[in-house]
C-alpha cells in the first residue's frame, strides 16, 4: 500500500470519527438523593430533558464506555438501577450489596465495582447482566471508586480507615492499602495512570499518590473547607477541587498544587464531572437543588441548572 492510499485512509477513518463524535448527544446526568431520581441535563443547551425515578437515595453515578447506559446506585434501596442513556428508561434493576455508593466501570465496560459503606467491601458485578461476580473486603467506611485510565488499577477511598486500597482488575483482589491525610473521598488518576489525586475532606488537603512508588509524595492544603471531589483537566495540568463548607470550586497547578483561582458555587458543593470538551465543568450544590457550570476558559460560573432535592453524584455520556 502506497504512502498517499494510507494517509488517504487514516483521514478517512479521522473524518467519520469526527462526525460520528459530532452527532453524540452529550448528556448530563445527576442523582438526587431526597427526591430519589436523577435529573438529566442537555450539556449544550443546560436545559432539563428528563427526571428519571430510580430506588431510594440514589448516590453513586457512571457511565459505560460507549455512552450508551447509565448505572445509579441506590443506597437506601442495596440496588443498583440500569438507564438507557438515551431513551432514559430504567432497563434493569438488581442488589448491588448494603448501602452502595460510589461506583465505577473497568475499562472494557464489562465489570461494575461497586463501593458499600456499611458492609467496607466493593461489590463487583457483571454490568450486563448485574449478576455478582465477587465480593471485595476494603477499609472502613468505603466512600467511591474510580478506574485507571490504562485499565490495571480500581481505586477505593475509604473514609474511616484513612487509606486507599488498590484493586488489581485482572484479579480482582486488593494488592496494597496506601495512608492518606484524613477522611479521603474524590479522587482521580492522570491521564497516564502514573499518578493519583485523593481530597481529603477533613484534613483539607489534597494529595498525590505516585503509583509506581505506591506512597503519597506530595500533600497542600486547598484553603477551602472541606475539600470532597477533585477533576483533572484533559491534559493534566491543572486540578478543579469542590469543597463543601466553603461552598466553592478552587482550580490548583497540579505540580505544585498551589491555587491559582476561587470560583464561589454554593454550599455542599460535591460532586463533578467534565464535559469531553473540557469546556464545561458542573458541579452538584446540594443545598442549592442544582449544579452549577463552570466555564473552563474563564473559570466562572456561567449557569446554574435546577435539579431534584440534594443532588449527589453527576456523570457526563456523551450519547451515540
Amino acid at each position: 500500500m502506497s504512502r498517499l492510499s494510507r494517509s488517504g485512509i487514516l483521514f478517512f477513518v479521522a473524518l467519520a470519527l469526527g462526525v460520528a463524535s459530532a452527532r453524540a448527544e452529550v448528556r448530563v446526568f445527576v442523582t438526587n438523593e431526597k427526591s430519589d431520581d436523577v435529573t438529566v441535563i442537555d450539556a449544550t443547551t443546560r436545559a432539563v430533558v428528563g427526571t428519571v425515578k430510580v430506588g431510594q437515595r440514589p448516590r453513586g453515578v457512571a457511565v459505560s464506555p460507549d455512552g450508551r447506559r447509565v448505572y445509579v446506585s441506590n443506597s437506601n434501596s442495596d440496588s443498583l438501577s440500569v438507564i438507557d442513556a438515551k431513551t432514559l428508561a430504567v432497563l434493569n434493576t438488581g442488589p448491588a450489596g448494603i448501602d452502595p455508593e460510589g461506583v465505577t466501570l473497568d475499562r472494557a465496560g464489562t465489570k461494575l465495582y461497586v463501593v458499600n459503606e456499611n458492609e467496607l467491601s466493593v461489590t463487583v458485578l457483571d454490568a450486563a447482566s448485574l449478576a455478582i461476580r465477587a465480593k471485595i473486603a476494603v477499609g472502613k467506611e468505603p466512600e467511591t471508586a474510580v478506574a485507571s485510565p490504562d485499565g490495571r488499577w480500581i481505586a477505593v477511598s475509604n473514609e474511616t480507615s484513612d487509606d486507599v486500597h488498590l484493586i488489581a482488575t485482572e484479579s480482582d483482589t486488593v494488592v496494597t492499602r496506601i495512608a492518606v491525610p484524613k477522611n479521603p473521598r474524590g479522587m482521580r488518576f492522570t491521564a497516564d495512570s502514573r499518578r493519583l489525586f485523593v481530597a481529603s475532606e477533613q484534613a483539607h488537603v489534597v494529595s498525590v499518590i505516585d503509583m509506581a512508588e505506591m506512597r503519597v509524595v506530595r500533600s497542600a492544603p486547598t484553603g477551602g473547607q472541606r475539600p470532597v471531589d477533585v477533576v483533572l483537566t484533559p491534559d493534566g495540568s491543572r486540578a478543579y477541587v469542590s469543597h463543601g463548607q466553603s461552598g466553592d470550586v478552587r482550580l490548583l497547578e497540579t505540580t505544585s498544587l498551589s491555587v491559582l483561582a476561587v470560583i464561589p458555587t454554593g454550599p455542599r458543593t460535591w460532586w463533578m464531572a467534565l464535559t469531553p470538551d473540557g469546556r464545561s465543568l458542573y458541579a452538584s450544590v446540594g443545598r442549592a437543588n442544582e449544579v452549577a457550570v463552570i466555564d473552563t476558559r474563564s473559570n466562572a460560573v456561567i449557569a446554574r441548572v435546577p435539579c431534584g432535592t440534594l443532588p449527589w453524584g453527576v456523570a457526563i455520556a456523551a450519547v451515540p
